[in-house]
């Protein structure tokens, strides 16, 4: 199966240097936002509102906590959303080949990743395997879902009409989808079907595999220069049509409908659910983001609540990243950040792949994306 339709032709979008310039600027804020809020929300994941407001005040936590060692730790959000990124790279690379089938390219980089959660460390042995999967930081657990790790044991790609883990719909699917929404030039519907597909692969529930084709769609109208709030609303428009969209389309009615009822707190966060699954994880991480008065404001809203705090900070902070570009990213949180060197270098090269399309690839960039 493949995604065929509306996927533009490179530079359509991406025409100009200004506005290449600005793309590269909102896929590094994108992925390292949501580095950010994933570290923020990473030690305090299982942690009740109340004993995170004993343990760091009544404001919560307003910086890093030590989690897995060290402060700025990242979490399987991040480690999955940066595999993603590096599929669509590869689906890009061999495109120029006649091979174009961008579901199965991401697959197996979610396969690489689950690689690095079985092993001590890279694999010199594994030809093809790219760049990415030799950086020996990524090799960790780090509280990686049941269904993710499940549903990557072993080849079979999932499908939308043949899902792995057809009950699932928790967040493990939505968490990683931002990557999706970054290609800019892709026609927004073609977005919100791949990231469907891709998530199938894992939580084949309605709610697992269209929020995160919903999360795809709205950071794809923001990266495009849409207001957040009009993206959420052509998103609404989407999904309707979709078997199984009520749950995720009543998270985002409630996200919006939560703006509008005062001042934003963690009570009003936690009013949307605990992010354990896909909907609230969308709708938590969207409300906070659509409140924000800033960066800071929005991520730490995102995590000081008892529920799944890494994946509502990394949608946040996905969000926040991909409106506003890297420039507004707090400069002392992105100094301790986990991965912070391989995060830009995977999000430069995403860029540079999107805005400068097929072309003569050099054998330095095929080492990096391989083509098998």
């Amino acid at each position: 199966m493949t995604t065929t339709a509306g996927t533009g032709g490179a530079g359509s979008v991406l025409r100009g240097r200004a506005q290449q310039q600005d793309f590269r600027s909102r896929v590094r804020g994108c992925l390292l936002g949501g580095a950010i809020g994933d570290a923020l929300g990473a030690g305090i994941e299982f942690d009740s509102l109340d004993a995170i407001r004993a343990a760091h005040g009544p404001r919560g936590v307003t910086d890093y906590v030590p989690a897995y060692g060290r402060r700025g730790a990242v979490t399987d959000d991040t480690q999955m959303t940066l595999f993603t990124a590096e599929g669509l790279i590869r689906a890009h690379v061999r495109r120029d080949t006649g091979a174009w089938q961008p579901q199965a390219d991401v697959h197996r980089a979610h396969l690489r990743w689950a690689a690095t959660q079985r092993g001590w460390g890279p694999d010199e042995r594994v030809r093809d395997a790219g760049w990415l999967a030799r950086e020996e930081w990524l090799y960790a657990r780090r509280a990686p879902g049941n269904a993710c790790l499940g549903g990557l044991e072993d080849d079979r790609m999932g499908t939308v009409q043949d899902p792995k883990n057809p009950g699932s719909k928790g967040c493990g699917a939505v968490m990683r989808s931002a990557p999706f929404g970054l290609l800019a030039d892709w026609d927004a519907e073609a977005v919100f079907q791949l990231a469907t597909e891709c998530a199938a692969q894992t939580h084949g529930h309605p709610s697992g595999h269209l929020a995160a084709g919903a999360f795809a769609a709205i950071v794809h109208g923001v990266v495009r220069g849409e207001a957040l709030e009009v993206s959420v609303h052509r998103t609404l428009g989407m999904l309707a049509g979709r078997p199984g969209h009520e749950e995720t389309s009543e998270g985002l009615r409630k996200a919006l409908v939560a703006v509008r009822q005062g001042v934003p707190t963690a009570e009003r966060v936690q009013s949307l659910g605990e992010g354990w699954v896909a909907e609230e994880a969308l709708s938590m991480g969207l409300y906070c983001a659509l409140v924000a008065q800033d960066v800071r404001h929005g991520l730490l809203l995102a995590v000081n609540h008892g529920g799944d705090s890494d994946s509502t900070g990394s949608i946040c902070g996905n969000l926040l990243g991909a409106v506003h570009g890297e420039t507004v990213l707090p400069p002392g949180w992105l100094a301790e950040l986990e991965g912070r060197a391989t995060i830009l270098e995977l999000a430069d090269d995403f860029a540079m792949e999107l805005a400068h399309g097929p072309g003569d690839r050099s054998a330095a960039w095929l080492a990096r994306y391989p083509r098998a």
